[in-house]
């Protein structure tokens, strides 16, 4: 699943709208400056808004199928695995927050027996709130992620996917696995603009109390936004931050060119 895609804008046919308008709506995504047919939007755009929402109902709806999102050939690649939260289905998942920040019995034992505990790095990848977000990113950044890990010389747990996952299961990862810096990545809440949009959690030696205080994030990966290069190289920085400071969360700034 991908973003609805741009349409012609006719509200800017004819120089109707002055060139300092024009560049500015070039700038932005949002539907300002749209144009109207006497008190309401236009049909062009009305269309357009309900695309998108229907794009972004879909993102949160659908159920993660790994074959169907990221290719058969991608999975066995990275020998992704699944396991699951408390939340049973879609509907739990969205009325029972608590429920996706828990691995169900089965997923706990079976990490609890995993060989890659003690790792430099663990990722993870959720579905979240859009699983178009995990479709569309993850399969450019993941092999970015793992270059950048073993080229600072850096050990690395096996990936896997959680279903019906919250962010708070880092703490359970932490517990678990006990890597030094733990990686998820999941699906935004998606929005009018986009409905691909990824977040990248992260926190240093995640534990039972941690909260949202003791997680960095790096959001808005998505073509429009933060591209998946960029993004990798940022998760990879504040991965070497997390580990020489010994700390995550509200403790640590994000240092990089580009936010300095």
């Amino acid at each position: 699943m991908t973003d609805v895609p741009k349409r012609r804008d006719e509200s800017l046919v004819g120089g109707e709208w002055p060139e300092l308008v024009q560049r500015l709506r070039a700038r932005t995504p949002a539907r300002v400056f749209v144009g109207r047919a006497g008190a309401a939007y236009r049909s062009a755009t009305q269309l357009d808004l309900r695309a998108a929402r229907a794009a972004a109902r879909d993102a949160v709806r659908d159920e993660l199928n790994l074959n169907a999102a990221f290719g058969v050939d991608f999975v066995q690649r990275w020998e992704l695995r699944e396991f699951r939260t408390r939340a049973r289905n879609k509907d739990e998942y969205l009325l029972r927050p608590d429920l996706g920040r828990k691995f169900d019995d089965e997923s706990t034992e079976r990490l609890s027996k995993s060989e890659a505990s003690n790792c430099d790095v663990q990722i993870a990848i959720g579905d979240g709130l859009s699983v178009a977000a995990v479709a569309e990113q993850v399969p450019h950044l993941l092999p970015l992620l793992f270059a950048g890990v073993k080229a600072r010389g850096w050990t690395a747990g096996q990936a896997f996917v959680i279903l019906h996952c919250r962010v708070g299961i880092l703490n359970e990862i932490g517990e678990l696995l006990k890597p030094q810096v733990a990686v998820l990545l999941i699906g935004e809440r998606p929005g009018l603009a986009t409905a691909t949009s990824l977040s990248a959690y992260m926190a240093f030696r995640p534990a039972k109390a941690h909260t949202d205080a003791d997680r960095n994030l790096i959001s808005n990966i998505h073509a429009r936004g933060v591209g998946t290069e960029e993004a990798a190289e940022r998760i990879l920085e504040l991965a070497a931050q997390m580990m020489h400071a010994k700390a995550s969360g509200c403790r640590l700034r994000e240092e990089t060119r580009g936010l300095r």
